[in-house]
């Protein structure tokens, strides 16, 4: 079998610059080490940091000092404010086009827009972008969710992860039923990119392999647009999960990661696909 991996995948810029403050603050930090959940949407890269000391807490209350290394995802303002009045240091590692979608989603509200976060109701990233609002926000996974007017000037972000067409959807449906929309395309450019990359390479295989953690909201993405598209495909996580009556009978494989898929997940996968 050929096989061939897209230009675009496996880690994005986020999540690598999450990954070396994660790492550089494991080493170098004094006191307990925590992220409040996982850094990022990968269960091996988590195993590796717990390796190294940075361990994963699900609540405030668990850390009492030492540093919080913020996951990529981003906090809520009110988390952030709260461990630091608890004395514990700050290590933000929050993905820049995260970050960007907080301020957006902020600068709406300060203009007195009632906002809208176009993504998955409880998604961490969703959750530190509202969690930065004073009064919270709509969050909705397609005009569907919108059942009626919300207010008379609507501002619009978006999870970074999201497809642009579905945010495209929803700003149709609100145009019909607002009178001012303002919306910033907070799409994230590595996303988009690797869903392109995804599709084309699906379209010209005979097996789509995705590769990425189960928890990854993009790399499950990336899976269900190659379905969608009608392509013969499979999320695992890693190597050990493939099967080979995937294979039989067939040529040509793809392979694409996740933004937060290591680079070693994925050339474990192809290696393995060599050798059947």
């Amino acid at each position: 079998m050929n096989v061939t991996v897209a230009p675009c995948a496996g880690f994005c810029f986020g999540v690598k610059r999450a990954l070396k403050l994660a790492f550089d603050a494991a080493h170098e930090g004094d006191g307990p080490m925590v992220t409040l959940g996982p850094i990022i949407h990968n269960p091996q890269v988590v195993a590796k940091l717990s390796d190294e000391g940075l361990r994963v807490v699900d609540d405030l209350s668990d850390i009492e000092s030492g540093t919080l290394v913020v996951r990529s995802h981003g906090l809520p303002r009110t988390v952030l404010n709260a461990a630091r009045e608890r004395g514990v240091e700050i290590v933000d590692a929050t993905c820049p086009f995260v970050k960007m979608a907080q301020d957006r989603a902020a600068q709406l509200e300060a203009d007195g827009y009632a906002v809208v976060v176009v993504g998955e109701q409880d998604h961490p990233e969703v959750l530190s972008i509202t969690g930065s609002l004073s009064s919270g926000a709509t969050v909705v996974t397609g005009p569907d969710d919108l059942s009626g007017p919300l207010a008379d000037r609507v501002g619009i972000v978006c999870q970074t992860t999201q497809p642009i067409e579905r945010l495209k959807t929803v700003v149709t449906r609100l145009l019909e039923t607002t009178q001012e929309v303002k919306v910033f395309n907070t799409i994230c450019n590595a996303t988009s990119e690797r869903q392109v990359n995804a599709l084309e390479l699906a379209a010209a295989v005979d097996v789509m392999l995705i590769v990425g953690g189960r928890n990854s909201a993009n790399t499950r993405r990336l899976w269900e647009l190659c379905r969608e598209a009608g392509s013969d495909a499979y999320h695992i996580e890693t190597a050990d999960e493939l099967e080979p009556g995937w294979f039989e009978g067939k040529k040509e494989v793809g392979v694409t990661g996740g933004a937060s898929t290591p680079q070693w997940i994925i050339d474990e996968v192809v290696r393995a696909v060599d050798a059947m």
